[in-house]
């Protein structure tokens, strides 16, 4: 067998075990949490390892903010965990049942996915994340994080396994692969033997190619090309504030907003508020020929790719539209379907936009930044599921379940 193999083998042995934990998963997670808050000093000398390897490799300082980590960053993915023990048990829940005619009982609960394999870029906090959420849930986990993340990964991942094995529960429950060649994620996406799922967090690149190689059941998280519509009815100023929070206070994360969208009633006073905010943070705007002929020369002549991409950095695409129809059918044609915003005054425009735009999270009036697992209230979260099979949105621990029958009977045939 190969390394990826044997942990595949060692992470459904565990899972059996996992399964049936109750309520010693949250005693793990709590030792967890304080494992974590004890060994900031040591994860922290790990990440400034990834952090100066990054610098000397050309990293962009949006990518930088990703992999950073720090006492507060620490806390805080401590606190995430510690949130996800206090939630009640996705396991063992009735989601219905029945008694058939024929005396048969049956009744549908809640179950582990089983075994979750994890591929994802630069963000040292998914390793605590994803490792708490799947464990809340019964799953074992195999972690594959990119390379920029190495040393903070493995700093992270085997504090875990050391507070989990602590407490009776398998070390095995979480796994990370150190080996953060292609070969290792390709060879991942093949273990169909072992794992039940793959959840790929990440660019669009890094989804692509796992949605298009991978033999094991895939759910899709994590492109973000979101907008926001300035709407004829908009308060102009609420609408600078919005757009300004949603490209730039972290413009690297999936829920940041790409493209605003300005209908022409408004563009020429709101554009230049927008503008105004944005220039603060040096963002750069591509827009097109209206929007350049409002701002002026500052802005680059916005071409169909721009709206197309997921920039992850300050910059900024920018239309003028003639209608709300013609918003809504942008956002149709280009948006990732992750997170998408209006900002009106108008009931029925609000109601128009959040019936007919086709995302995970429609907002009416508010940052797209929301969108995140600890934001609503799920502790934290594996991804921000972009699909539309069981799981849609911040996947919490409800969306880490399956679910199966137990039927009761006394001699029943057919």
């Amino acid at each position: 067998m190969t390394v990826i193999e044997k942990m595949g083998a060692c992470a459904k042995e565990a899972s059996r075990t996992l399964a049936v934990a109750g309520s010693l998963k949250d005693k793990a997670l709590y030792a967890i949490a304080d494992a974590l808050e004890n060994n900031i000093d040591k994860i922290v000398k790990a990440n400034e390892i990834d952090i100066k390897a990054g610098r000397e490799n050309g990293l962009t300082e949006s990518l930088i903010d990703r992999l950073y980590l720090d006492d507060k960053r620490i806390k805080g993915m401590a606190d995430g965990v510690r949130k996800v023990a206090a939630m009640s048990d996705p396991i063992g829940k009735v989601i219905r049942g029945n008694k058939l005619p024929n005396g048969l009982k049956f009744t549908q609960v809640t179950v582990p996915l089983g075994v979750i394999g994890i591929i994802f870029e630069a963000r040292p906090n998914v390793t605590a994340d994803a490792a708490a959420l799947c464990l809340k849930a019964g799953n074992t986990v195999i972690l594959r994080g990119g390379k920029e993340a190495i040393n903070s990964n493995t700093a992270v991942s085997d504090i875990m396994r050391s507070a989990i094995a602590q407490t009776g529960l398998p070390a095995d429950c979480i796994q990370l692969i150190k080996d953060t060649t292609r070969a290792s994620s390709t060879e991942l996406m093949q273990l169909s033997e072992y794992l039940d799922v793959l959840i790929p967090r990440g660019g669009a690149g890094l989804i692509r190619a796992v949605v298009e190689n991978s033999k094991v059941p895939v759910i899709e998280t994590g492109v973000g090309n979101c907008h926001v519509y300035v709407d004829s009815e908009a308060d102009l100023d609420m609408a600078a504030e919005i757009i300004f929070n949603a490209k730039t206070s972290r413009p690297s994360v999936c829920n940041a907003i790409e493209t605003i969208l300005v209908h022409k009633t408004v563009a020429e006073t709101a554009l230049p508020k927008i503008k105004e905010k944005l220039d603060t943070k040096n963002v750069e705007i591509r827009g097109c020929e209206i929007t350049k002929a409002v701002l002026g020369d500052s802005v680059v002549t916005a071409d169909e790719t721009d709206y197309e991409t997921e920039f992850g950095d300050y910059i900024l695409a920018c239309k003028v539209v003639d209608t709300i129809d013609d918003a809504i059918a942008h956002i149709a044609k280009y948006s990732s379907g992750h997170s998408d915003c209006i900002v009106t005054n108008d009931y029925n425009n609000a109601n128009k936009f959040t019936s007919e735009v086709d995302s995970a999270a429609v907002y009416v009036n508010a940052s797209t930044r929301f969108t995140d697992g600890g934001e609503f209230g799920f502790g934290a979260e594996i991804g921000i599921s972009t699909q539309k099979l069981h799981a849609r949105g911040p996947m919490g621990v409800n969306e880490l379940t399956s679910s199966k029958f137990i039927v009761e009977g006394n001699g029943q045939v057919r």
